[in-house]
């Protein structure tokens, strides 16, 4: 997988990325994802699980089942977020799921929407997807802006779709097809 350099990032494959790297950006970031993901398992911020986590993500891209890439402030070598489609389906469905979050100290910067809109770029030109998906809390007003500035359209919300921070939670649904225009 090609690294992506963009003016305000730089996206580099995940599975690149150091354990300590990851757990650094995890760590310092901790308070600010955990409304917004499921719950970590308490192992989960050691590097134990992290190296093995890097490694299934390396596996899981070789059997093209998702990609990942480490978002790195452009000129800097600061990771500041991770960018990923995951779920890949072939056939007559060429889709996927998109996810991304950003260091709690960049946001506002463009720095999400520079990432989702390379990665969205790249599922449609190169990995040949016709549709990506993205799932956001109605109350995630940024992660909205980002969607809707790199083209995604709202879809409709999915009633208790998702177990995060504990509870089953409503979701948006946003898509962006192949077809549509940026």
């Amino acid at each position: 997988m090609s690294t992506f350099d963009l003016a305000s990032v730089v996206l580099v494959p995940w599975p690149s990325l150091t354990v300590e790297a990851v757990l650094d950006l995890l760590c310092h970031n901790r308070e600010h994802l955990a409304p917004w993901v499921p719950l970590w398992e308490p192992d989960y911020l050691t590097a134990e699980t992290q190296g093995r986590l890097l490694v299934e993500a390396e596996q899981a891209e070789q059997a093209g089942r998702e990609a990942a890439f480490g978002v790195v402030e452009a000129g800097s070598p600061n990771l500041v977020g991770r960018v990923r489609i995951s779920r890949i389906e072939r056939g007559a469905f060429q889709s996927a799921h998109l996810g991304y979050f950003i260091d709690r100290d960049c946001c506002g910067r463009g720095y999400a929407t520079a990432a989702v809109s390379a990665m969205t770029r790249w599922a449609f030109a190169d990995a040949g997807l016709h549709r990506l998906q993205a799932a956001v809390m109605p109350n995630n007003r940024g992660s909205i802006r980002v969607l809707e500035k790199c083209g995604y359209r709202r879809e409709g919300l999915s009633v208790r779709y998702l177990k995060i921070a504990g509870a089953w939670c409503d979701l948006l649904l946003f898509a962006r097809t192949a077809e549509d225009s940026p």
